[in-house]
């Protein structure tokens, strides 16, 4: 039997033992900000650094296929220099992925058309437009069959699949990314998640309350086991930055009129400082 303690390496990222951490807030397709603060990023990032990209990456915003190419290009620059390692940087899988990578497997689902509307009405609509989709394809398709929306989902995964990098992105999402343990005996480390988690729920059993659990962060009034501190990248009530003693929210709001923030956390979970674009 596994132990719901136990973090799986495939589904989870350890940071091991970093320098700093850089985390960047959900970006929901605001290409211009995210170029903004990967450059204040590249000036100060050293090595023994990590970079965790909160979530949300896409959604809302239009400038989806520009947003992921500067997300993978920055890649490349980061890795370029000297000592770094692929497994420095890291993607957190946020509801707008989740959905999208859902809505590739409409075809599956029991009430198809009923699942799209609501996909369409948190925020996906430019997503599937930048892949070259429409709602009503969508819809025709569903009313068409399985058959018919099988067909249609894969024209979308071939789209997605045509961008350099960005089926192989969709593919690294983690869950969460931590230092430190969550069977540490002590709170010590910091644990990054994209909405929340239920804090009730030991960490291998949180499922998809990482992104779906924001109700959960509000209860949130003492170290998660063997985490100091809890940092998520959206909130969905828009509440703005909030650090608090044992949790910290780095959603400016971008993608509806806001910034882009990004939180340069120490491995314990301490805040050192927060810049905006």
């Amino acid at each position: 039997m596994s132990d719901p303690q136990k973090p799986d390496k495939q589904k989870f990222a350890d940071l091991g033992r970093p320098r700093r951490i850089w985390a960047v807030g959900a970006v929901h397709a605001e290409a211009g900000r995210l170029a903004a603060v990967h450059a204040a990023i590249a000036a100060e990032f050293r090595p023994g650094d990590r970079l965790v990209y909160l979530g949300n990456l896409i959604g809302r915003g239009e400038a989806v296929l520009d947003t992921l190419d500067e997300v993978l290009g920055f890649r490349r620059t980061l890795l370029a220099r000297r000592g770094m390692a692929a497994t420095d940087i890291v993607y957190l899988r946020g509801g707008q992925e989740e959905m999208w990578q859902k809505l590739l497997q409409l075809h599956f689902a029991p009430n198809p058309r009923e699942v799209l509307d609501w996909m369409m009405r948190q925020g996906l609509a430019p997503t599937l437009a930048a892949y070259g989709g429409t709602v009503e394809q969508g819809m025709a398709a569903a009313r068409g069959g399985t058959v018919a929306l099988g067909r249609w989902t894969a024209s979308l995964r071939n789209a997605m699949q045509g961008r350099d990098g960005h089926a192989t992105l969709f593919s690294a999402l983690r869950r969460a990314a931590y230092t430190g343990s969550p069977e540490a005996p002590e709170p010590g480390g910091v644990l990054l998640v994209n909405a929340g988690i239920d804090p009730s729920r030991p960490f291998g059993h949180q499922g998809d309350s990482f992104w779906w659990g924001a109700h959960g962060f509000a209860r949130i009034d003492a170290p998660y086991g063997g985490f100091a501190r809890v940092v998520r990248g959206y909130d969905p009530a828009g509440q703005g930055v909030r650090i608090g003693d044992v949790t910290a929210t780095l959603d400016g709001g971008c993608g509806s009129g806001g910034p882009l923030v990004c939180g340069l956390i120490a491995p314990t979970g301490e805040v050192l400082e927060l810049f905006q674009a």
